[in-house]
């Protein structure tokens, strides 16, 4: 099939290193490996990694200052009311009006003649039904998160009755939803979607390059940590990621193992307030935190811990899909985290990781000293992380989960 992605959230870079990046690239090259051709047109094209397989177009926020205030206006905001949120929010809802137009003459312009449209559900936006029905194609939308109370908690959201009504008109447009996790179903479905319009399909994780056999020696000893027990993780330093609980966890686990070292991966709002806290706790040596690495080399990172936590904190309604959970359970690294959400779907207790209560400090720092002090046990769970993720989280897996329900909303045969 010739299947048309898109991604209209400007906070997603294609190119970038951030989860939802990730996603993007992993998902649609997964389709291309699958024999489809595929077009991928978002906000943002960004840099730091290869291409995927796909035509990229790019189709950049075009409205200007004016405009904006214009719009504001419209909507009874005057400039003395219109921050930075504000703008942003009628940035987006100006974006919307256009992006069906723009995307079918960008298509057009290219020769692109689709069969389907998937698109990466974004805050205020409901064109993409408009899109697909110009095009007279099935139209997909994959929803990630709650994203209305995921912006109005943690980043302030001013136009909030906009943001819903766009997200229920999205939803209802759409010919089939794919949701990430049971969480994000039920938020789907209190939105009135039919249960029988809906999917879930976790994410995955590209099993060519993220397997048991990947060296993490390399790594390893270019940060000086060859011959250390390593705890790691891997992730974008978000606020809901429990970057203090991990820390307050190392601290009492570097106590009773005092050889171990905390590697943390990536970069994000967290980073600063977490090297400065292990500073002033006297672990500046024991906490090494990386900055960004390229998501190609992601792999070399995993393989260089003995373990990895997703110390996430108790909260109602945890709706996320962990990339870096499975993607460390695929290069065979036993996961510690908590109790909540999708995670024991995702890790089995005992088996494949070890979970605790959410908010357990002691809990948590009895799992990882326990796959800290056996060896063996902590081996023996690599193993069978790998073999299980290999199996089930595949993103070849998932492409063909979504061109079979795709297919069964096409006349004729594939």
């Amino acid at each position: 099939m010739n299947i048309v992605y898109l991604c209209a959230d400007r906070g997603i870079p294609v190119l970038g290193d951030k989860g939802a990046s990730v996603h993007v690239r992993e998902f649609t090259t997964a389709l291309a490996r699958a024999g489809h051709e595929v077009t991928l047109l978002c906000a943002t094209q960004g840099k730091g990694n290869p291409y995927p397989p796909a035509r990229l177009i790019e189709l950049p926020p075009d409205a200007d200052p004016a405009e904006i205030r214009r719009e504001g206006k419209r909507l009874g905001i005057g400039p003395e009311d219109c921050d930075q949120t504000a703008c942003r929010e009628i940035d987006k809802l100006i974006c919307d009006r256009r992006i069906a137009a723009r995307a079918f003459d960008a298509l057009d312009a290219a020769g692109v003649r689709p069969d389907a449209l998937y698109e990466r559900y974004a805050l205020f936006h409901r064109s993409g039904g408009d899109l697909a029905s110009a095009l007279g194609v099935p139209y997909v939308l994959e929803v990630n998160a709650p994203l209305v109370y995921e912006q109005e908690r943690f980043r302030g959201l001013r136009l909030k009755a906009m943001a819903e009504e766009a997200e229920v008109a999205a939803f209802h447009q759409a010919d089939h939803v794919v949701a990430v996790s049971e969480a994000v179903r039920e938020h789907v479905l209190s939105r009135r979607v039919p249960a029988k319009r809906v999917t879930v399909l976790p994410n995955g994780v590209d099993i060519s390059r993220f397997h048991p056999q990947v060296d993490g020696q390399g790594v390893r000893q270019r940060l000086g940590i060859d011959g250390r027990s390593v705890i790691g993780f891997v992730g974008s330093l978000k606020p809901w990621h429990g970057l203090d609980f991990l820390l307050d966890a190392f601290m009492l686990v570097s106590r009773q193992s005092p050889e171990a070292v905390l590697l943390v991966v990536g970069e994000g709002p967290g980073s600063a307030a977490l090297q400065s806290r292990a500073t002033e706790n006297g672990l500046g040596g024991k906490v090494i935190m990386t900055g960004r690495v390229p998501h190609e080399d992601i792999p070399g990172y995993l393989a260089a811990m003995d373990l990895t936590v997703a110390p996430y904190l108790p909260q109602d309604g945890f709706y996320f899909s962990p990339l870096k959970v499975v993607e460390s359970l695929a290069v065979g690294r036993p996961v510690v985290a908590p109790r909540i959400g999708q995670l024991p779907s995702l890790i089995e207790d005992g088996v494949t990781g070890l979970l605790f209560p959410p908010g357990d400090l002691a809990a948590c720092v009895g799992c990882i000293l326990t796959l800290l002090n056996e060896p063996s046990q902590r081996q023996a769970m690599g193993h069978r992380a790998g073999e299980a993720a290999g199996g089930i989280f595949g993103w070849d897996k998932t492409a063909r989960q979504v061109t079979d329900i795709i297919a069964a909303m096409r006349p004729g045969p594939m």
